[in-house]
This record gives C-alpha cells, sequence and structure tokens, in this order.
C-alpha cells in the first residue's frame, strides 16, 4: 500500500503501457489526442462487444440461450440499426467526447502517468457503478410518463426483442440525459473528493480510469440488451446483478425493470413484481415440461 500513497514528487519508474500513453501525449494538443482516442475506444469496444452476440444469433445451438425464441430480428433490422447508432455517435456523442477532456481537467482530473493502482480504480469503479445505476433508474422510470416517452423514449423501444448494438439506438435527448448519469458520476466524484475530504491527490480521478469505466459500462449495456441469457452470464453468478435476462423483459413488457446494472431499484420500488411473477411462470411451465 506504500506505493499507493507514495509522494506524488518522487521520481516513478514508468511501465512499458505508461510509457506509450506518455509518448502519445509528447507535443500534441491533449484535448485533440484524448478525443480521437476516447471516441475510436468507443466505437471499437461497442461494435466488438456486439459481435460474439452477432455470431450467435447464426449458429443454431445458442438459439437456446434466447430470451424471446419467438422472436427474430432481420438483416434490415441490424442494418438499419447501425446506421443510425453510427449517425448519432459521430454527431451527437463525438463532440460531447471531445468536450469532456476540457471539462474534467478544468475540475482537476489528471492525464498524465503513472495511472492508479488498482486499489484505487476498484473503489472508484463500484461508486460510479453506484452512481450511474440510482440515476438510471429514476430517469428511465421518469421516460415512461407518456408525454415523454411519446416523443423521446419510443425510439429505443422500436426494438422488442433488442439485440447489443441496439443499447444506444435512442433519441439524441435519451442520449444526453442518461449519459449524464455515466460521464458526470465520475466528475461530480472528483469535485466532492477534492473539495469536502481534500483528497484528490490520492483518490482523484484519473482519465485512464474514466476510460475503464467507459469500456466496462459499454460491456453493460451491449450484455443487457444482447437478447442472450447464458449460463455463463454475470447475472446467474451475481444475483442483484441486472444483465439480459432482466432488461430483455423491460423490452418486451414496455415498463417495469428500469435500472441499468443492478436489481437493487425495481426491488425496492416494486417496479419488477410483473417481471418476477412472469419468469416464475416460464420456470414453472419447464418443469412441466420435463415431468411429462
Amino acid at each position: 500500500m506504500e506505493a499507493l500513497f507514495q509522494n506524488s514528487t518522487s521520481p516513478v519508474e514508468l511501465n512499458w503501457v505508461e510509457t506509450k500513453w506518455e509518448e502519445m501525449y509528447e507535443g500534441r494538443n491533449p484535448l485533440i489526442v484524448t478525443g480521437i482516442f476516447a471516441f475510436l475506444m468507443h466505437e471499437f469496444v461497442y461494435f466488438g462487444r456486439f459481435i460474439p452476440f452477432l455470431i450467435c444469433d447464426f449458429i443454431p445451438y445458442f438459439q437456446k440461450y434466447k430470451l424471446q425464441q419467438n422472436k427474430t430480428n432481420s438483416n434490415e433490422d441490424y442494418w438499419n440499426c447501425t446506421k443510425k447508432v453510427l449517425f448519432s455517435h459521430f454527431v451527437y456523442e463525438g463532440p460531447l467526447i471531445f468536450l469532456f477532456h476540457p471539462m474534467a481537467t478544468f475540475l482537476g482530473m489528471k492525464v498524465a502517468a503513472p495511472f492508479p493502482a488498482w486499489q484505487q480504480m476498484v473503489p472508484q469503479l463500484a461508486i460510479f457503478f453506484l452512481f450511474e445505476d440510482f440515476f438510471h433508474y429514476h430517469l428511465h422510470r421518469f421516460m415512461h410518463w407518456p408525454p415523454f416517452y411519446k416523443k423521446i423514449h419510443k425510439v429505443h423501444h422500436e426494438y422488442a426483442a433488442p439485440f447489443g448494438i441496439a443499447a444506444e439506438y435512442a433519441h439524441p435527448v435519451e442520449t444526453m440525459i442518461l449519459g449524464f448519469g455515466t460521464v458526470c458520476g465520475p466528475l461530480i466524484y472528483h469535485a466532492c473528493v477534492s473539495l469536502f475530504f481534500d483528497s484528490d491527490e490520492v483518490w482523484g480521478l484519473h482519465l485512464i480510469t474514466m476510460l475503464t469505466w467507459i469500456v466496462l459500462r459499454l460491456f453493460q449495456a451491449i450484455d443487457a440488451h444482447s437478447g442472450y441469457d447464458f449460463p455463463w452470464s454475470l447475472c446467474n453468478w451475481i444475483p442483484f446483478w441486472a444483465g439480459a435476462d432482466h432488461h430483455d423483459y423491460h423490452h418486451q413488457a414496455f415498463r417495469g425493470n428500469y435500472a441499468s446494472s443492478f436489481r437493487i431499484w425495481d426491488y425496492v420500488f416494486g417496479t419488477d413484481k410483473k417481471y418476477r411473477e412472469y419468469r416464475r411462470r416460464q420456470a414453472e411451465e419447464k418443469r412441466k415440461l420435463k415431468t411429462t
């Protein structure tokens, strides 16, 4: 733990990744470097994470893990979604990604190497997940208020049987509102640590932590919209994790199960009662089929 709390002015030997990180920024505009790197990373992770699920769609063996087996998405659905998501990424999300660097560095976010220790990153990432999930639950539930749903959120519900890249298929207003929980949660955390606890030197936000958080959040969103519940899916190992099993029902029923990562808030506020009853009926029907 001494390395974690060492004096930041003491010389630190950088590893290979940290050295390449410094070389990437050397002599270049940090706003441009961060913007391009973060945007390319977002696209690579977003579409790359979807590919395994897309492959599963064409392999009969994996169809038994499909949550809505009576619904099939066409190639036209995939292409239509891809075009609109790419348009949203370049026109709406791209500029916001570029604006993140000046906003975050103004608040004191660190960019330079060395990177924070994992003992520092893990609790921060946990806080980001908890904040985003709480924020997402309440704002997502608000989006099902009829006037807002009809004009804004209905776009995201175009696919009743969702697939991975439909995670960010949404109206630009919704993208900005729900994106607040992902992007601004870490910034609020950093501001609180700096202003109220005076411990930003050790526990302040670093860009590499933010990028790690974005990758994890993209994995969560793609998985939740994948339409598949595998035996190895995280929700089958961590009881309070939502996963596709939880969120797929939201698209199927158009209500309930509003949280993003965890099942906690839906359980507390009773917005998962119909989901739990539906899953109980499914389990009972499967049990009867096995006994006949």
